[in-house]
């Protein structure tokens, strides 16, 4: 697997006579041509650090090797863990959970201000361009809103990680969305099964409708450019 990317959902099923909801594990890998495949789902109590631990001990055991890059949200224990069992690893944060905490902290009257700022630190044509407009939003709310830079400062440089690799594949790396559409189609198709049995049951539902080809995952943007990633990074390593 060259790219992982990783997230937790919510899954409702019926568990012991009533709709229940359950803490899911996901993980979907790209593979050297650029086609994803699902490598886990996981129940668990909830997304700490122990549980995605857990996750990724499960998968080097099962014999996956370190990625290239992980994609991750802004989940303090699956940084950690990501960190530990993947220490070579690059990190890319998902630019779009860090715009919804961005706004969480904003004032109204700021939001679309903040949100376009936002926009041109993510969307620069180059890392460059991506610092210089980061450093003009430091200036702009660093004191206005406090909180808004203090969480913008939290993600760091992984928030940038992205423009390392190649252009093509930037949409499909500086987002967790991949793994995220995939989920909510999940949700969509357990809904329409009506209840089910048990928490295992809509995984081995879950994990058939990929298997079958009834969910599709197709190929990443820029995946002709992964051979160039590769030979980068071995060359590096």
């Amino acid at each position: 697997m060259i790219y992982v990317y990783l997230d937790g959902f919510a899954l409702r099923v019926r568990s012991g006579g009533k709709v229940v909801s359950v803490p899911v594990l996901g993980v979907v890998g790209v593979l050297v041509d650029g086609g994803k495949q699902l490598l886990a789902l996981e129940l668990c109590a909830g997304e700490s650090f122990a549980a995605w631990k857990g996750c990724l001990d499960d998968l080097v055991a099962r014999g996956l090797q370190a990625p290239v890059l992980a994609i991750i949200d802004g989940n303090a224990g699956l940084r950690r863990a990501v960190g530990l069992v993947w220490p070579k690893a690059a990190v890319q944060r998902c630019c779009v959970h860090k715009l919804r905490n961005l706004e969480r902290k904003a004032p109204k009257h700021a939001l679309a201000e903040i949100r376009d700022d936002f926009h041109r630190i993510v969307y620069a044509a180059n890392t460059d361009a991506a610092r210089a407009a980061y450093a003009a939003f430091e200036r702009t709310w660093a004191k206005r809103c406090p909180g808004v830079m203090m969480s913008l400062r939290e993600g760091g440089d992984e928030l940038l990680t992205f423009f390392t690799f190649p252009k093509a594949q930037w949409k499909t790396l500086r987002t967790t969305n991949t793994i995220e559409r995939l989920h909510e189609e999940f949700r969509r198709r357990v809904k329409t099964q009506g209840s089910l049995p048990s928490e295992d049951a809509a995984l081995v539902l879950l994990f058939s409708l990929v298997a079958s080809g009834q969910i599709k995952l197709r190929r990443i943007d820029g995946w002709r450019k992964i051979p160039a990633v590769l030979s980068h990074h071995t060359a590096a390593a």
